[in-house]
Parts: C-alpha cells; structure tokens; sequence
C-alpha cells in the first residue's frame, strides 16, 4: 500500500509561516507536524537550532509539506497547484488570500503567493465547459479567459453560450 503522495514547497526560512498561511486559507486544514533543525545541523544551509526544517500539513484535505531547505531552489511557474473551486464567491476569497502582502497576479486563473508558489484558481464549471462543451463554445470561453487574470464565471459562461464578453 502506498500512501497518499505528498508535494513538499522549498522554503527559505518560512516552512512554518507559508503552512500557517495556507491553513488559514483553505478549508479542512491544519498543521500536523513540525520537525525541527537540531543543534549543529549536517544539512545546509546550517539554520539555526530550532528553525523548522519540514512542517507536515492536511491542504483541504490533502497532505502537503514545506521544506526550509534555503535559497538553492525558489519556485517558479513549471509547478503549480490547481485548485477547483465551486463558485466565484471562492474563486475571491482564495485570490484575495493569495495576492495579498506581496503575491501577485497573473493571467488566466494563475497567481503567485508572497512565498513564491503558483496558484491555479479554476471554477469547477470551467472544467465543464471546456471538457463538455463544442469546439465553438470552447473556443469562445477560451478568447474570453485569455483576457482575464482573476477568473470572472459569469463571463465565461456567457460567452460560453455565445453572450459577448462583459
């Protein structure tokens, strides 16, 4: 039996603050566990004791971990976290929690967190639509959120349906 496969965020030096941030966010989330460096560490880049080196927490309901693992390694757009969503009421609170104190956005449904990591916020009925609907209807919602940084449902749906674009 394997266990559920766990993603692991490089960190420098904020493991514990991102997983507190995140927890906040999300719902069905909490810290699990914290491990910390020991006195004279082995592992570079030689935190001081104390300092957590992995914080272990449940994501709306996932496992995920993040690492002070220090600044060989920061995130970039090649690994993203997509995060479906029920309705535009969502889509705003996770987007507002994610740009917030230095995040930022970016196009199509896309955002990074003041910690470096990228967010896919998607309303479940994109996925729908895209995997459901026409070539034309498709296309025409795919024109359409291809203007969009923070993803607007009702847009997408109108045009969807063949509606202009608000």
């Amino acid at each position: 039996m394997i266990d559920p496969i766990t993603p692991c965020i490089w960190m420098d030096g904020t493991a514990e603050e991102a997983a507190q941030f995140y927890v906040s966010l999300f719902p069905d989330s909490e810290i699990n566990q914290i491990s910390r460096y020991p006195a004279e560490s082995p592992f570079p880049p030689h935190f001081k004791a104390g300092t957590p080196l992995l914080v272990t927490f449940t994501l709306a309901g996932r496992p995920f971990a993040t690492l002070n693992g220090g600044p060989d390694f920061p995130q970039t757009e090649a690994v993203s976290f997509v995060v479906p969503v029920d309705d535009q009421a969502a889509v705003d609170h996770l987007w507002a929690g994610l740009t917030a104190n230095g995040g930022s956005e970016s196009m199509c449904g896309w955002c990074k967190d003041r910690y470096g990591v990228f967010w896919q916020v998607i309303p479940r009925a994109l996925l729908t639509m895209q995997a459901e609907g026409s070539p034309e209807q498709v296309a025409r919602m795919s024109q359409a959120l291809m203007t969009m940084h923070k993803l607007d449902l009702a847009t997408l749906e109108a045009t969807f349906v063949g509606g202009a674009a608000a």
